[in-house]
């Protein structure tokens, strides 16, 4: 019987797990992918800076600072020693804020074995040099295999077994196209699954880093049109537009359209604009509802990733010449000064254009005055 190419069922390759993970980041997202790769039967060692955190995972399996009384698997070694946690590791996870990414791979450089592959999970790009995460760490351990891990997920949910789904990255070489079962990617893959953790494998970093670095933007801006009074359809009007501008800067920078509306991209955008779980979507709520800044979360120095990243995300798009209207609007509203109310009402208020944008028509808005006066009016 001869087959037919075009209707063969692939078979499923398999893939060789790592045997020893090591994340650095004792924070919600670490712990949380410290329990998944620990669930997963990985062995696991996890660092972080402060040594009661440390000290309570290991003796009663929970990390109360940042996960409540969720429970924790067993067997996570738990260290405030950077080269003890890498020590002998297959894989690292790098889960630390954006600003610190540089910092703690330099930190374990010295103690990691060449040609470990290292993922960050960082959302962002860095001041200054506009360069995105996975170029930050390979600015530092070059020459090994540096890729991402990123998609729509609360830790608590991971952690408590909420069916949730992320996606791991890395770019793929010559050997990794004809045996793509035994990539980096696809073998952090299957470290991290468990019944209820899926992950998905891409080759396409650049797609899942700008898709991280941008939801995080507009997730402050359906924040803040939220807490000023605004409904649903104002938030899906800036989630589809965010979408749009993920899509400018991540074809600008490589990567694939497919990436923006995966897991990566529209997941990850879709869960941050819905909850004030998110503290992106959170901070948006307190300054649209007419909280200072200095105010909000209670006035304790909360890290906000979309904060840092409304202004590298649109450095970078200013180099590029790519236009990102709503991440503009918000950087304008932290960075500058402006007033949220007559920037929201501007950003409505600014040419039509035509969808798809290949027509690339714009024309005059017909009520852009009263646009702005009515809008900047009712969000005041």
């Amino acid at each position: 019987m001869k087959l037919d190419p075009l209707k063969v069922t692939p078979v499923a390759d398999r893939s060789v797990p790592y045997r020893k993970i090591a994340v650095l980041g004792s924070g919600a997202w670490g712990t949380a992918l410290a329990a998944l790769a620990r669930r997963s039967g990985r062995d696991l060692a996890l660092w972080g800076r402060d040594a009661d955190v440390a000290r309570e995972i290991v003796e009663t399996a929970t990390n109360s600072r940042y996960l409540g009384d969720v429970a924790l698997p067993a067997g996570i070694q738990a260290t405030t020693d950077i080269a003890e946690a890498v020590a002998g590791a297959d894989a690292v996870l790098v889960v630390v804020p954006s600003h610190a990414v540089r910092d703690t791979c330099a930190r374990m450089a010295p103690h990691l074995r060449p040609g470990v592959p290292v993922a960050v999970c960082a959302k962002g790009i860095e001041r200054n040099t506009g360069l995105m995460m996975t170029q930050v760490a390979e600015d530092v351990l070059d020459p090994r295999p540096v890729g991402v891990v990123s998609g729509p997920t609360f830790a608590r949910e991971a952690v408590l077994g909420h069916p949730t789904a992320a996606t791991v990255a890395f770019p793929f070489g010559p050997a990794d196209r004809l045996s793509p079962a035994q990539s980096p990617a696809a073998r952090l893959a299957v470290s991290l699954s468990t019944e209820a953790f899926r992950t998905s494998v891409s080759d396409d970093v650049a797609g899942v880093e700008i898709g991280g670095a941008i939801k995080n933007v507009i997730a402050i801006a359906c924040g803040m049109m939220t807490g000023a009074g605004f409904a649903e359809n104002t938030r899906a009007a800036l989630i589809t537009q965010g979408v749009d501008e993920m899509r400018r800067l991540s074809e600008a920078m490589g990567g694939r359209p497919e990436t923006v509306t995966g897991l990566a991209g529209l997941g990850d955008l879709s869960l941050t604009c819905s909850s004030a779980t998110s503290r992106n979507m959170s901070l948006g709520l307190q300054l649209g509802g007419g909280t200072e800044r200095a105010r909000c979360f209670d006035g304790k120095p909360v890290v906000v990733e979309g904060e840092l990243n409304s202004k590298t995300v649109t450095d970078l798009a200013r180099r590029l010449h790519i236009p990102l209207p709503i991440c503009e609007a918000v950087r304008a509203i932290l960075h500058d000064g402006a007033d949220l109310g007559e920037s929201f009402a501007r950003l409505w208020a600014r040419p039509l254009e035509a969808e798809p944008q290949a027509m690339t028509m714009m024309i005059d808005h017909p009520a852009t005055d009263t646009a702005i006066r009515e809008l900047a009016e009712r969000i005041a």
